[in-house]
Formats: structure tokens, C-alpha cells, sequence
């Protein structure tokens, strides 16, 4: 009789799901764990880790193969869809791998799973190189152009870093001298100007004008299949370079008094004095011997989407 019983239990046992072994059921279900976020600065707010399951449970986060401080075991929501959030604060700049690990709640019906990794880029400054000169620089597709520096600039140019062979590209580029108090790169305070091109023998010198009203640097790149003409399909790693003239004066900052103004009228304290302040004043002073004008250099580092590129003619 005893016997008879013992075949009877195991038997339901296998009708309500099979022999289990260690706490888990034999057909348990995997389940799914997606990863996604984790997009953010470097030094900036966090980065938020998204973890989406299909079952409730908690989550192990992980960046490039080490479990996230604070992220050991997130719950999820406990409904669906089961998601779970982890804020993640990167410490180096560039691609990291980030997974997750689900140790669902139902550990009879449902085995724990690894999402599959998912690779991010913390970002970081465009323009890293530090210098007394802040520099932009951006290319235009010239249209109309009679002349190697006559692009009608304005609603003849269109912004963009793809071309296609036989394009003429145009750099625009302008600058400020923080060693003068800010003033504006021109002509007269600035020695030299020019941009390097990968594969060009020779550097293409920045030229300051009028387009239309407004006065820049430019410098052109001209593309086409014949002898002379740049053609090298792809990427264009170029280096645009201002340098300034060596400095027999230059301007610092300092205070100086001025009056205290109320609604127009002089401030005057009790006993009917005027009353003065300190405001910040720029004064010119003289150097000797000159000082050797700064340099400035500008380099893309936008993502490989967004840097000049140069296309074959498409086809029929």
C-alpha cells in the first residue's frame, strides 16, 4: 500500500509540471530581458540604464563587465511591461558595453536570462582642444560660384558635410582672441590662417572678406575627376589653424570707480556724498619684448555621420 502511494504522488507531481531538481522545475520558461538607454555626457547628469523583462524580477546591471554600484538588484515594476531603472554615472568617455541580468520573481516558472549587451558612447566635447582662440568652423556646398573665393554665400550655400565629386566645398570659419578680450580673428591680428587637408600637398590658405554682410575666413576645397582636383572618396580628416600676430599690447582685465547710478540720478550715502563703485574695465597695456601670438587649431570630431565626406556620382 505504501508503494501504491508513493506512485500516485509522483505521478501528480509530473501532471502539475514535472520533476524538479535544486528548487527549479524542469520546462521552466526563459525569459526576455531587454537593455536600452545609458546615453549621457561625461561629467554631466547621469546616464539611466533601461531594463525591460517580460517577467517581474530583479535586475543586475553592468557596464563593460562590472556589476553598477547601486544597480545590484532593481526591482522591476510589478506590472507589465516590467521595467526596471538604473542611473549610471560613466567615469570614462567613449563605448562601453552595458547588459543586465533577471532573477525573475516566479523562479518555478521562469529560469533567470543575460540580456543581450548593448554598446554606448558617452559623449564628450566637439571642439577639446583648449586654446586663447575659440574657433568655429563649418563647410557649405557652393552654388554659383565664377571664381575660386566667389560663392555667393547666403541662400546660394547650403550647409552640409556631404558632397559629391565635382562639388566645390567651401570652409567657413571665424574666431575669437581671448587674449585680446574676445576681439574678433581678422586680418590685422592674425599672422597666419589655413586648413590642412589629408592628401593635399599643399595647405589651402584661409582668406578674410564680405559675403553679403557679414565678414569670415574661407577657404576652398574644389572635387572632380580631373588632373588637380581632389578626389579621394571617403572621409576628409582636415586641421583648420589660425595663428595670431606676436602682441606689442594686449588688453586685461581690471576695475575701475564710476559713479553710483539710481533711475539716472547720483547715489549719495547719509551724509549727502556721492557714492561710487567698482565695475569691470578692460585696460591696454604694453608688452616687451612682444608676445608670440596664440595659436588655434580646429579638428572634427563629430561622429563618423556628420564628418565632411566625399561621395562617387551615383548611378542610373
Amino acid at each position: 500500500m505504501k508503494k501504491l502511494i508513493s506512485s500516485v504522488v509522483v505521478g501528480v507531481m509530473a501532471l502539475a509540471g514535472g520533476a524538479f531538481v535544486g528548487g527549479a522545475a524542469y520546462g521552466a520558461t526563459t525569459p526576455t530581458l531587454v537593455i536600452s538607454g545609458g546615453s549621457t555626457v561625461l561629467g554631466l547628469d547621469p546616464a539611466i540604464i533601461v531594463a525591460t523583462a517580460s517577467t517581474a524580477g530583479t535586475v543586475a546591471f553592468s557596464a563593460a563587465g562590472a556589476v553598477v554600484k547601486g544597480c545590484e538588484a532593481v526591482a522591476t515594476t510589478t506590472v507589465t511591461p516590467f521595467v526596471a531603472k538604473c542611473s549610471w554615472v560613466p567615469t570614462v568617455a567613449g563605448a562601453t558595453v552595458l547588459s543586465g541580468t533577471l532573477t525573475p520573481t516566479d523562479a518555478t516558472s521562469f529560469t533567470s536570462v543575460t540580456s543581450a549587451p548593448v554598446t554606448v558612447k558617452t559623449g564628450v566635447p566637439v571642439q577639446g582642444v583648449v586654446t586663447p582662440i575659440h574657433l568655429y568652423v563649418d563647410t557649405v556646398l557652393a552654388s554659383g560660384a565664377t571664381g575660386v573665393l566667389a560663392p555667393r554665400f547666403g541662400v546660394s550655400c547650403a550647409i552640409t558635410s556631404q558632397f559629391i565629386v565635382g562639388q566645390t566645398i567651401v570652409f567657413r570659419v571665424y574666431g575669437n582672441n581671448a587674449d585680446q578680450a574676445g576681439a574678433v580673428m581678422d586680418s590685422s591680428n592674425t599672422a597666419k590662417a589655413y586648413i590642412e587637408v589629408a592628401g593635399v600637398a599643399t595647405p589651402i590658405p584661409l582668406t578674410y572678406g564680405n559675403h553679403s554682410g557679414v565678414a569670415f575666413w574661407t577657404g576652398v576645397l574644389k572635387t572632380g575627376t580631373t588632373a588637380g582636383l581632389y578626389n579621394t572618396l571617403g572621409l576628409i580628416s582636415y586641421k583648420v589653424t589660425l595663428i595670431a600676430k606676436d602682441e606689442t599690447s594686449v588688453k586685461v582685465l581690471t576695475t575701475k570707480l564710476t559713479r553710483k547710478m539710481v533711475n539716472g540720478v547720483q547715489a549719495k550715502d547719509a551724509n549727502g556724498r556721492n557714492i561710487y563703485i567698482r565695475v569691470p574695465a578692460y585696460r591696454t597695456i604694453t608688452v616687451d619684448p612682444p608676445m608670440p601670438g596664440a595659436v588655434a587649431t580646429w579638428s572634427s570630431n563629430f561622429t563618423p555621420n556628420s564628418v565632411l565626406t566625399l561621395y562617387a556620382v551615383p548611378t542610373a
